[in-house]
């Protein structure tokens, strides 16, 4: 009896751990658009606003290197935009800063729903299979 996988083994275990992966990710990013809705509904329309700029803002990085757009490969972002891309698509720097706004001074519900709308947006992109880029701007494998 071996304990070397299978190729054919090894394939259903990643699409597995694939689907798992990216179904806990659509349970956060459902989770983080209800606490944004929430804040939006408890705080009023200065939440509701923020939670949607940073809601959107990660994917305006692109903005940074849209002269070099035309001359780029499909599914490709400008190696210039890509820190930026990178920087506001990690998921531990909103995380950190919800822990902070939690045990910290600072108290304004707009701040918290911004962070919700940051981090629902994070969790969507890694639910339908976006994550960070490579410096030359593909999707990493």
């Amino acid at each position: 009896m071996s304990t070397v996988a299978t190729p054919a083994r090894t394939r259903g275990s990643r699409r597995t751990l694939t689907v798992v992966r990216r179904t806990a990710w659509l349970a956060g990013a459902l989770f983080w658009s209800a606490f944004a809705v929430l804040e939006a509904v408890n705080h009023g329309w200065l939440a509701g606003a923020l939670a949607l700029v940073f809601f959107v803002l990660p994917d305006l990085t692109f903005l940074v290197a849209l002269d070099e757009a035309p001359r780029m490969e499909k599914g490709q972002l400008a190696p210039r935009a890509v820190p930026y891309y990178n920087a506001l698509h990690r998921a531990a720097v909103p995380l950190a800063l919800v822990v902070a706004y939690t045990f910290g001074p600072v108290a304004w519900p707009p701040a918290f729903a911004a962070l919700c709308g940051w981090l629902a947006h994070i969790s969507y992109d890694r639910a339908f299979g976006y994550g960070l880029r490579t410096k030359e701007g593909f999707q990493r494998g």
